[in-house]
């Protein structure tokens, strides 16, 4: 990778966490709390979701467009992969943890780093996850293992 490559993808990382932070994205109370649509629900990840798609849109049309990234990286965005079971599954499993911590995978090393008590549990057990269906699927003699 260039050194322009490197730097975007610098900047894009510190851009995307200080936005996690400064939106209260890193709370899993807030997460939690949007999340609980019958109680005290809060709407604050919805309008983080909406900001995301807002500026991310433009941003995808003119990759299309160029076929390249602004530090001149070709970049192929086509989504070759079919819908599958171990897609599926993967989804559900994933929404289900993040219902039931308030945390996702970028919150959670933010989280970690920051030294919120339970952060390094949660990124160590979402490691260990990683592997272990890494593991499973190959046993299973699916293709969709990393």
């Amino acid at each position: 990778m260039r050194i322009p490559a490197l730097l975007s993808a610098l900047v894009a990382g510190l851009l995307f966490g200080t936005g996690l932070i400064v939106s209260g994205m890193t709370d899993p109370r807030n997460v939690l709390a949007f999340l609980d649509i019958t109680g005290n629900w809060n709407p604050g990840l919805a309008v983080v979701m909406a900001t995301a798609i807002a500026i991310t849109a433009p941003a995808l049309w003119l990759l299309k467009k160029r076929g390249k990234t602004l530090a001149g990286e070709s970049c192929d965005i086509a989504n070759r992969n079919p819908i599958d079971t171990s897609l599926v599954v993967g989804a559900v499993l994933f929404g289900v943890g993040w219902g039931m911590s308030g945390i996702c995978p970028g919150p959670a090393l933010i989280i970690a780093v920051g030294g919120v008590p339970g952060g390094l549990l949660f990124v160590a057990a979402m490691a260990a996850g990683m592997r272990l269906s890494g593991i499973v699927l190959r046993r299973l003699g699916s293709g969709a293992a990393p």
